[in-house]
C-alpha cells in the first residue's frame, strides 16, 4: 500500500470515528425516558434533590454546552462517568470487553469453519444435494433473528446447559473446573450467534469456488495428473478463499454488534448486555461509551480489511 493510501485510509478513519461520536451524542439525547426520573423511581425524592441530580449529571445545562464537554473529556480519553453504576464508564467497558470478545472469538470460528467448509464443497459441487441443502440452510440463517433463535435453543437445550451467565451463580471453581463451567455456559450463546452468522461465509465462498472452476489453471492441473481433491485443495481454494478472508475483516464489527442481542437474551456480562442495561435506564454515558465502542470495531475492521486484501492478493500490493 502506498503511503498516501495508508495517509488517506487513516484520515478518513479518524474522520468516520468523530462523526460517530457526534451521531452517538445527539442520537442517545432524543430517546425517550428521562434518566433521572429513572433512577429515582420507586424512592422518596423531593422536587430539590431531582433538580440537584440534573445538575450533576449535567442535564440542566444547554445541548452545546453539554457536546463540548462530552467532545473535551472525549479527547482526553474520558469517557465519562455511568449514572446507573456510578463508575467510569472506560472501567465498565474494560470489565466486559472479555466476555464479549470470548463469545464472539468462538462464534467467528464455528462461523468460519462451517461456512468455508459448507461453501468450498456446495460450489465444488455445484447442482448436487449437498450443495441444495447447504444453500437452503446458509439462506434460512440468514433469515433467522438472533433473539428468536436463542429463544428456540433456550427452549430446546435449556435443561441439560446453562441458559444465563458466564459461570454458575454461587461457584467457587477454579482453575480446569472454571474454564468447564464457562465452556458449558458458551456453548448456547456461541451456537446462535454462528448460526446467523455463517451464512454468509458458506455463500461468499461458494460463489468465489463457482468463479475460479472455469479458469485455464484448472484445466492445466488436471493435465498435468493431478487428482481433482488436489485441484481443489492446492489451486481452487488459495484463490476462493480471498473475498472470504476480506468479509472476516468486514464482519468482525457487526459481530460484536450483534452480540446484544445474543447477550441480552442468554445474560452474557459482557458489552452488549451492558448496552442493553444502559438502554432500559436511559443511561446516556454508559450508551455513547458502548456505541463508540461498537462503532470504533465496525470502522478500524473495515480499515483492517482494505489493508488485509492488498497484503494478500498480490494484483493490488503497492497500489
Amino acid at each position: 500500500m502506498s503511503v498516501r493510501r495508508a495517509a488517506s485510509r487513516v484520515v478518513g478513519t479518524l474522520v468516520s470515528l468523530g462523526m460517530v461520536a457526534v451521531l452517538g451524542f445527539f442520537l442517545f439525547r432524543v430517546l425517550p425516558g428521562d434518566p433521572v426520573l429513572t433512577l429515582t423511581r420507586g424512592r422518596p425524592v423531593t422536587p430539590g434533590e431531582v433538580a440537584r441530580l440534573r445538575h450533576e449529571f449535567g442535564l440542566d445545562r444547554p445541548l452545546v454546552t453539554q457536546f463540548v464537554d462530552y467532545a473535551a473529556s472525549l479527547l482526553r480519553g474520558d469517557l465519562g462517568r455511568s449514572y446507573f453504576y456510578d463508575q467510569p464508564v472506560a472501567r465498565l467497558i474494560a470489565e466486559r470487553v472479555g466476555p464479549t470478545l470470548l463469545l464472539t472469538g468462538a462464534a467467528l470460528v464455528l462461523s468460519v469453519s462451517l461456512g468455508v467448509w459448507l461453501g468450498q464443497w456446495a460450489g465444488w459441487r455445484r447442482g448436487s444435494a449437498f450443495d441444495r441443502a447447504a444453500t437452503a440452510a446458509a439462506v434460512v440463517g440468514w433469515s433467522v433473528p438472533a433473539f428468536w433463535l436463542g429463544l428456540l435453543l433456550l427452549m430446546a437445550f435449556g435443561g441439560p446447559l446453562p441458559t444465563g451467565g458466564m459461570v454458575t451463580p454461587g461457584s467457587d471453581a477454579s482453575g480446569a473446573a472454571l474454564a468447564w463451567d464457562v465452556a458449558r455456559h458458551l456453548v448456547l450463546p456461541a451456537l446462535t450467534l454462528a448460526a446467523v452468522q455463517f451464512a454468509q461465509y458458506t455463500l461468499t465462498m461458494r460463489a468465489s469456488v463457482l468463479g475460479e472452476l472455469g479458469e485455464g489453471y484448472l484445466t492445466t492441473a488436471r493435465a498435468k495428473g493431478l487428482p481433482e481433491d488436489g485441484v481443489r485443495a492446492r489451486h481452487v481454494l488459495p484463490n476462493a478463499l480471498l473475498p472470504t478472508v476480506t468479509l472476516v475483516f468486514l464482519m468482525l464489527g457487526q459481530v460484536i454488534g450483534g452480540a446484544i442481542a445474543v447477550e441480552s437474551v442468554f445474560s452474557w456480562p459482557g458489552l452488549g448486555y451492558l448496552a442493553y442495561q444502559a438502554l432500559s435506564a436511559p443511561d446516556l454515558p454508559l450508551l455513547q461509551g458502548t456505541f463508540l465502542v461498537f462503532s470504533a470495531t465496525a470502522v478500524v475492521s473495515n480499515a483492517l480489511a482494505d489493508v488485509v486484501y492488498r497484503l494478500i492478493d498480490p494484483r493490488l500490493r503497492g497500489t
